[in-house]
């Protein structure tokens, strides 16, 4: 990924200045998912609050990778926020910081390593070596990353009615740690924090059930409609950190022609 896109670049750049940041541009914009994690779990929403559960089952298992076929709604629910809230590192915040750093070929070389870790980052005979390889790389390279998201997810908190800041850092501060994963649980834990619901819970994979630590406080009990909001959530700190790149890039522009 690394080579293809440096020589991408290169080849835009024959051509003219201008077409190379556009090539570049285009190249960053494939690694965020914004978007498509939205739509993913909006597609696990529509029908669970008409009720449909096996078919919010089925959208929910595209996207988790525990079993999903005898999920109840609440359960659904959890799966579809975790999953959300974990993904606003891997799928917003850490391609921008690698971007920011090494441009378009860091940021590519970032998803690729993360996309590996989502495909063979488990702990089983299979992929025993070769997966926790790619997962403890995965880990060290979200491990800045993922704390600029719990800044900017109570940061987000902070600007958005309804939602608890102080919950948020409180969450982070006490929970994140307890998570298997030493980045996962930072954006679990204040979206958790944030909502004033709890995650975290047992999950069956593969037949096999294992318990993971609670994240955040219940002030209530876990509702279809906390998809929606950890959506909001997501697209608001998306926001705010591009708004943060671009007021970076203005001052470093502004600071040249001085």
């Amino acid at each position: 990924f690394y080579p293809a896109a440096m020589l991408t670049l290169w080849l835009a750049g024959l051509i003219h200045p201008i077409i190379r940041s556009l090539a570049a541009v285009w190249l960053i914009s494939t690694t965020i998912a914004i978007k498509g994690l939205g739509d993913a779990a909006m597609q696990v929403f529509r029908p669970l609050i008409k009720g449909d559960l096996d078919s919010a089952r089925t959208y929910v298992g595209y996207i988790v990778g525990r079993e999903t076929h005898a999920l109840s709604e609440r359960e659904v629910t959890r799966a579809t926020v975790e999953t959300v809230a974990e993904n606003i590192v891997d799928a917003v915040v850490a391609p921008l910081f690698y971007a920011l750093i090494g441009g378009a070929p860091l940021a590519l070389l970032y998803r690729a390593v993360n996309t590996l870790d989502s495909m063979v980052g488990y702990k089983n005979d299979k992929y025993r070596y070769f997966g926790w390889a790619s997962a403890r790389l995965d880990d060290v390279l979200n491990y800045i990353p993922a704390r600029i998201t719990g800044l900017l997810l109570w940061a987000a908190a902070l600007m958005t009615k309804g939602l608890n800041a102080a919950r948020a850092w409180q969450a982070m501060r006490r929970d994140a740690a307890k998570h298997p994963s030493p980045n996962s649980g930072i954006p679990e834990a204040a979206v958790a924090g944030a909502l004033g619901i709890q995650l975290g819970g047992f999950n069956s994979y593969g037949g096999i059930v294992s318990e993971r630590a609670r994240m955040g406080t219940a002030t209530r009990e876990l509702a279809a409609e906390d998809i929606r909001q950890t959506i909001k959530i997501l697209k608001l700190t998306a926001a705010i950190i591009v708004i943060l790149l671009l007021l970076a890039a203005g001052s470093l522009f502004i600071g040249e022609i001085r």
